[in-house]
C-alpha cells in the first residue's frame, strides 16, 4: 500500500490490516514497530480478539525532568499522583480523547521540586491520559511474554529484510516518479519482480531436494543404515 509521504504509518494502518485480516482470518497476533502504538490502533486489535506485539516507545516527557513513571494515576480516586505526593484531579477531556488531570498551584507554587515538573508561569501542572490507555497497557504486558517477544524478533528477519532487499538491490532508496499513481505503478512491478524471485527461488529448492534424492538413493539401496 502506497501513501504520500506526508502520512504517518498509523494513519494508513486500518486499511493494510483490514486487508491483512480479511485474506488471513486465522491470525492471531500483529506484529508492529513503535511507529503504530496509538490508542486507536491498539483498541482495534484487542477488540478483534488478537494480539499486538509491538516495540518500546520512549514516553514525550519535559528534558530533564522528572520520569514519566513518576506520575502515577489512581484509578480508583481516578487522579494521578505526582512524584511529591500530590493529586491532580481530573478537569475535562479534550476533543482528541485524552482525560487532563492538573494541579493545584496553591500547593505548585512552593514545591522545592517544581523546576523538574513544571514551567508554566502559573504553576499548574498538567497529565494526560487518553480514554483507552488500557489498551495501550495490554500491548505493552505483551511486549514482556517470551512468546511475543520471540514474534517480534522474527520481524527483522521477514519485513525488513524484504525493505532492505528492495532498496538496496532494486532501487527503491529513491523515487524516480513524481505523483503518487506513477510511484505506486513503479513500486507495484518492483514488488511484483521480487515475488516471482522468491517463487523461482521455492521451485528451485524443490527441484533441487528431488535431484539429490534421485542421486543418492541407489547409494542408500545398495548400503543400508540399520539403527
Amino acid at each position: 500500500m502506497i501513501t504520500p509521504g506526508n502520512v504517518h504509518d498509523s494513519v494508513a494502518f486500518d486499511e493494510v490490516c483490514d486487508r491483512v485480516t480479511e485474506a488471513f482470518p486465522e491470525v492471531e497476533t500483529i506484529v508492529a514497530d513503535s511507529a503504530y502504538k496509538t490508542p486507536h490502533i491498539c483498541k482495534k486489535i484487542f477488540e478483534d480478539g488478537r494480539v499486538l506485539s509491538i516495540a518500546y516507545k520512549r514516553p514525550q516527557t519535559m528534558k530533564g525532568g522528572h520520569e514519566w513513571w513518576k506520575y502515577v494515576y489512581d484509578e480508583y480516586y481516578d487522579c494521578v499522583l505526582c512524584p511529591e505526593y500530590q493529586a491532580l484531579a481530573y478537569r475535562t477531556t479534550n476533543r482528541d480523547g485524552y482525560r487532563e488531570y492538573r494541579s493545584n498551584p496553591n500547593i505548585c507554587v512552593n514545591c522545592p521540586t517544581r523546576h523538574l515538573c513544571t514551567q508554566s508561569k502559573n504553576c499548574v501542572k498538567t497529565v494526560q491520559r487518553h480514554i483507552w490507555r488500557d489498551y495501550e497497557d495490554l500491548a505493552d504486558d505483551a511486549r514482556y511474554t517470551p512468546k511475543y517477544q520471540k514474534l517480534y524478533k522474527r520481524r527483522k528477519e521477514t519485513i525488513e529484510r524484504v525493505f532492505a532487499d528492495a532498496k538496496e538491490k532494486h532501487a527503491m532508496r529513491y523515487t524516480q516518479y513524481r505523483g503518487l499513481a506513477q510511484v505506486s505503478n513503479w513500486v507495484k512491478l518492483k514488488f511484483a519482480a521480487m515475488n516471482l524471485k522468491k517463487l523461482a527461488r521455492w521451485l528451485w529448492k524443490e527441484k533441487l531436494s528431488s535431484f539429490v534424492f534421485i542421486l543418492f538413493f541407489p547409494l542408500y539401496a545398495r548400503n543400508p543404515v540399520h539403527a
